[in-house]
């Protein structure tokens, strides 16, 4: 009889935990979670900002070349683009929008109320980095989920535990919500190729078998095995529940280069994204449709 492999275990790489600092408007407070600095620490996360919206935030604002996953922590958040479509997101929902080969978009929490939202952009790969628009709204209370004891998995996108999401994926990207009661404890299967890093939302949770403890607010990066084999990330609470998102994607490992609101391969992809965008051809010819998403368990 021959004995099963042992799993590979993910610890912890990196904790960060940015200062808040004021953000566009008054009232407006952000955090940046994922900077610009290292896209290939971060492949095939670009950025990430944890936001504290007021109405008129973010005015109308071009995107190229990439997804952004915008996830409402509390309040609601109002959506709308220059091709006429309409959505809001409210606690615990989020939308995946592909910007594609472009998007003109707003995002705002209505007048008189503050949003608390994380928005993470997703690189697309150079085939798809001209691909057409597209939403998905993810409403918290349509998403599949697994549950055993005192642990509640919501699944966003890809799987676990055997269940899988019906979001469409350009980049393979897993994201969990995971909720835990006290004294409690989960093992969560990753793709050892993955780069995979937690933000914990509330509460603080011992990570990986050192039992490293990670708390809300702060972003904690995993170790990458870089291996085809699955991995498995523990989590284990003391006395307080704990909520926290997991996030897990292929690096790309292609080109990046910024340009603002667009992110494309080459400085030149990125010249003519302006050019587009100043000529106002930049995204007529793009009609973003909206994928509806069927109710999970």
């Amino acid at each position: 009889m021959t004995s099963q492999p042992q799993s590979i275990q993910r610890g912890v790489a990196r904790i960060d935990d940015p200062e808040t600092t004021p953000g566009f408007v008054s009232g407006h407070r952000v955090r940046r979670l994922i900077g610009s600095d290292d896209p290939a620490f971060s492949d095939p996360f670009l950025l990430m900002g944890e936001d504290w919206m007021p109405h008129g935030a973010y005015s109308v604002h071009p995107h190229r070349g990439m997804e952004t996953l915008t996830y409402v922590i509390e309040g609601v958040v109002d959506h709308h683009d220059s091709a006429g479509h309409l959505g809001w997101l409210g606690s615990g929902d989020a939308q995946w929008m592909t910007a594609g080969r472009g998007v003109l978009h707003e995002e705002s929490a209505p007048p008189g109320t503050i949003a608390h939202t994380l928005q993470r952009w997703i690189n697309l790969p150079a085939a798809a980095k001209m691909t057409e628009p597209q939403y998905q709204h993810l409403r918290a209370v349509d998403r599949p989920v697994w549950q055993r004891g005192g642990t509640r998995i919501a699944i966003f996108s890809g799987q676990s535990h055997g269940i899988s999401a019906p979001t469409l994926n350009h980049v393979p990207v897993t994201m969990l919500k995971v909720d835990l009661r006290p004294h409690d404890a989960t093992s969560i299967d990753l793709a050892g190729e993955d780069n995979a890093f937690l933000f914990l939302l509330e509460g603080s949770v011992l990570v990986g078998p050192g039992e490293s403890r990670v708390s809300a607010g702060q972003i904690s990066w995993l170790t990458r095995p870089n291996r085809p084999e699955r991995t498995e990330l523990t989590l284990r609470t003391d006395d307080t529940p704990v909520s926290l998102l997991v996030f897990a994607g292929k690096p790309l490992n292609e080109p990046v280069v910024f340009g603002g609101p667009f992110v494309m391969n080459s400085a030149e992809e990125i010249r003519q994204a302006r050019r587009d965008f100043a000529r106002g051809t930049f995204a007529s010819n793009s009609q973003a449709t909206a994928v509806a998403q069927p109710k999970g368990k």
